[in-house]
C-alpha cells in the first residue's frame, strides 16, 4: 500500500490500523497515464510509495524521461523500464518496496534487457544492499540525482550498474515541467522546497533528502498559474516544513516568506484554492496565519504535528517546543481563525515514554480538538538519532494499546467535529464521483472534509464549485445536498 504521510516527518511508525481520513490522497502505488506508444521508442512504469513528495517527484521524473524518448504505461508488462520511488518512513514500507522487487526480478528473467530501479529515500540508504546483496536492482537514483537518470540508464544498458544518490545542497528542479501522473485534473501538487534542516531524532528525512533549500519563487508562481490555466482548481505547495520557506536573490527587492508566497498564489485567481503541507509548530507565524485569514482560497486548514504531548518526550524528540508552547499555537491558531481545521500526527510508544507522558498527549488531542490526526506507534529505524541515543524499550503490546487508545479518542473527535458542522453551509470544490455511489459527488471544503452529496437535477461538473448543505455525517464523511440559487 503506497501512502501519504502528510507532514513528511515520521520516518521510524508504524501507521495505525485505522481507515485514513485523507483517504482520497493516499492511493496504491500507481503507474502513470498511458500515452501514444508510436510517439516513444521505450516504455516506462512508475510506483510511488511514501509522502507527498515522493508522489511529486515521480512527476518530475516522468518529464525528465519523456524528454529521453520514454512513454509511459500503465501495464508493468509492457515496461522496459520499471522505478520505484521508495519511502524509509517505517519497516513495512521498505518490506513491501523489497516484495515487489523480488516479483520485478522474476519478470526481468523473462524480458531480458528490462532495467529496474530504485528511487527516493531507499535509494540512499540501501545502496549496497540492493545492488550487491541482493541484487535486485540495475538503478539507484537519490532524491537530488534525477536529472543524472538518462546517463545512468546509458549506464545499466551497458551492463553496468547505474548509481547516483548525492544530495545537493541547491538542487529544486524549479526549471523542470513535472508531467502530472493519475491526474484527476483538479489537484495538483507543487513543490516549493527541498530537504530539512530539522533533526528530530525518529526522522531520516534530513539523511536521505539533504538540508532545507527553497524554490525560486516566481517559477513557483509561475506553475500555480500554469496549472490554473489548464483547469486545475487547487494547488497543494509541498515542503518538509514550508513555514520556513524562504527565497532571496539580487533581483528581489526583499526575501520572499512563506506568508509572502502564500499570498501571490492566492492572488492569481480567486477561483484557485491553495493548500500547504506541512507545517512545523515551531515555525508557523502569525503572517502567515493572518495572510490565511484575509484570502478566502487559501484553504483554513493547517496539519500542525503533535508527536507527543509530553515535553520530556518532546525534548527526546528534539522537537524544539514545549507541551505549554504547543498550546498557546492552537489557541493563536483558534483566535486568528476559529473555522480553521487542525490536524496532527502522534506517536504512540516513543522511547521511554511513561503511562502519564501518554496521558499527557490524549489531554493535549482533546484540548486540540483535532478534525482528524495521522496516528502511529514508534518502530526505531537504522541510522536516526533515537536509533544511536535511546533504548527502544517500550513493548509492543503496550505501544498497541496505547496507540489503540489514541486512535479511539480521535475518532471520537473527528466525529464531534463533523456534528458541530451539521446545518451548516459550505463551499465545496468537486473532485469527481462518490466511489460507493455513482449518483453522488465528492469533494472537499477548505476545512479538508470529505462532503458527499447527491447529484440531483444539477448540471454540475467536477473541478467546479458548489454550496453544499450539510444534513448528517458519519465519524470521517459529512453529507448534505447541494444549495441551489
Amino acid at each position: 500500500m503506497a501512502y501519504l504521510c502528510p507532514s513528511f516527518q515520521n520516518p521510524m511508525l508504524e501507521l495505525a490500523p485505522t481507515k485514513r481520513h485523507d483517504e482520497a490522497r493516499q492511493g496504491e502505488a500507481f503507474a502513470p497515464f498511458a500515452v501514444d506508444p508510436v510517439l516513444y521508442r521505450r516504455r516506462f512504469y512508475i510506483e510511488s510509495y511514501g509522502c507527498a513528495m515522493n508522489f511529486s517527484d515521480s512527476e518530475i521524473v516522468a518529464s525528465i524521461l519523456q524528454a529521453e524518448g520514454f512513454g509511459a504505461t500503465r501495464n508493468e508488462e509492457e515496461a522496459d523500464l520499471i522505478l520505484l520511488n521508495t519511502c524509509s518512513i517505517r519497516e513495512k514500507a521498505e518490506q513491501t518496496v523489497r516484495k515487489r522487487l523480488t516479483e520485478f526480478r522474476k519478470m526481468k528473467r523473462r524480458k531480458p534487457g528490462m532495467l529496474v530501479g530504485v528511487l527516493g529515500c531507499m535509494a540512499e540508504r540501501l545502496k549496497a544492499k540492493l545492488l550487491e546483496e541482493e541484487k535486485l536492482v540495475d538503478l539507484v537514483i537519490g532524491p537530488d540525482a534525477y536529472r543524472t537518470l538518462p546517463a545512468l540508464i546509458a549506464e545499466a544498458d551497458g551492463g553496468q550498474k547505474g548509481v547516483n544518490v548525492l544530495l545537493s545542497r541547491d538542487e529544486t528542479y524549479a526549471d523542470i515541467a513535472p508531467v502530472r501522473l493519475n491526474s484527476n485534473g483538479i489537484s495538483a501538487f507543487v513543490s516549493i522546497m527541498r530537504g530539512c534542516n530539522n533533526m528530530c531524532s525518529f526522522c531520516v528525512v534530513p539523511f536521505t533528502r539533504g538540508r532545507e533549500r527553497s524554490r525560486d519563487a516566481d517559477s513557483i508562481v509561475n506553475e500555480c498559474r500554469d496549472l490554473f490555466e489548464a483547469g486545475y482548481r487547487e494547488v497543494t505547495l509541498l515542503g518538509q516544513n514550508v513555514d520556513s520557506y524562504y527565497y532571496a536573490s539580487e533581483a528581489d527587492a526583499a526575501p520572499v516568506t512563506f506568508a509572502l508566497l502564500l499570498e501571490k498564489a492566492a492572488l492569481i485567481s480567486p477561483e484557485l484554492r491553495i493548500r500547504f503541507s506541512t507545517s512545523h509548530p515551531k515555525d508557523i507565524t502569525d503572517d502567515v496565519l493572518y495572510t490565511m485569514k484575509r484570502y478566502e482560497n487559501i484553504c483554513k486548514y493547517i496539519h500542525l504535528p503533535l508527536q507527543s504531548g509530553s515535553t520530556r518526550v518532546l525534548q527526546l524528540m528534539n522537537r524544539s517546543y514545549t507541551r505549554e508552547w504547543y498550546r498557546a499555537k492552537v489557541d493563536r491558531i483558534r483566535e486568528i481563525m476559529p473555522d480553521c481545521a487542525l490536524s496532527s500526527d502522534v506517536i504512540a510508544g516513543f522511547c521511554t515514554e511513561t503511562e502519564e507522558d501518554h496521558q499527557e498527549t490524549l489531554r493535549m488531542m482533546a484540548y486540540a480538538k483535532y478534525d482528524f490526526s495521522y496516528m502511529f506507534f514508534y518502530s526505531e529505524r537504522p541510522g536516526t538519532l533515537a536509533q544511536r541515543r535511546y533504548a527502544d524499550d517500550i513493548p509492543l503490546d503496550v505501544k498497541k494499546r496505547r496507540l489503540q487508545e489514541i486512535v479511539d479518542l480521535q475518532g471520537k473527535l473527528s466525529h464531534q467535529s463533523n456534528r458541530e458542522d451539521l446545518g451548516k453551509t459550505f463551499r465545496v470544490l468537486i473532485e469527481g464521483e462518490s466511489k460507493k455511489d455513482a449518483s453522488a459527488w465528492k469533494g472537499r471544503s477548505s476545512q479538508n472534509k470529505v462532503v458527499i452529496f447527491p447529484k440531483g437535477d444539477t448540471t454540475c461538473r467536477a473541478g467546479e464549485y458548489v454550496d453544499v448543505h450539510v444534513t448528517s455525517c458519519t465519524q470521517a464523511t459529512l453529507l448534505g445536498d447541494i444549495v441551489t440559487r
